[in-house]
């Protein structure tokens, strides 16, 4: 991975996208860039992405307080786990924001939503299982996805890595 590869967009690249690509160039690490279109199902962005299921992060936003919030790295296989996250916390109150709550907290909508260039640099929790491989994860539009080292993604967003999945 040396910088933006995949199909040409067939529209200009929406302001979100923008945002998301030039922070993940501004953050040095190497990737790729794959342009697929809207998709039904993580069967379906992973072969259009090329790799497994479980290669594809999902990035969730999860509420602490009000306009107190974090990012959730997860691999797209397996599943969440509330209670892991709470105890990891040291609270008992934790939830995620409607469309437009998550819109305002990350500048993303709702399917697109990614770390790099959100509107606040809120803190990243990452599951153990996001680190040692190369993951795939939204670009800040529908049917962008980068494609990047787990490690690196730890490590230029300043993440935790933390047991999170059942």
């Amino acid at each position: 991975m040396t910088g933006p590869t995949g199909d040409a967009p067939t529209e200009p690249p929406s302001e979100g996208e923008q945002r998301a690509l030039a922070a993940v160039r501004a953050s040095g690490i190497r990737y790729a860039v794959t342009r697929h279109g809207r998709v039904r199902s993580l069967a379906e962005a992973a072969a259009l992405r090329g790799v497994a299921p479980g290669d594809i992060v999902k990035t969730l936003v999860v509420r602490r307080a009000d306009e107190d919030f974090l990012f959730v790295l997860v691999p797209g296989d397996r599943e969440f786990s509330w209670p892991k996250l709470r105890a990891t916390l040291g609270t008992s109150r934790l939830s995620m924001p409607d469309a437009e709550g998550a819109r305002e907290a990350t500048g993303y909508e709702r399917g697109t939503i990614t770390p790099f260039g959100a509107s606040t640099a809120w803190p990243v929790l990452a599951d153990r299982g996001v680190a040692g491989r190369t993951v795939s994860l939204g670009a800040g539009a529908h049917g962008v996805a980068i494609t990047v080292d787990g490690d690196d993604l730890v490590r230029v967003l300043g993440a935790t890595l933390l047991d999170l999945c059942d």
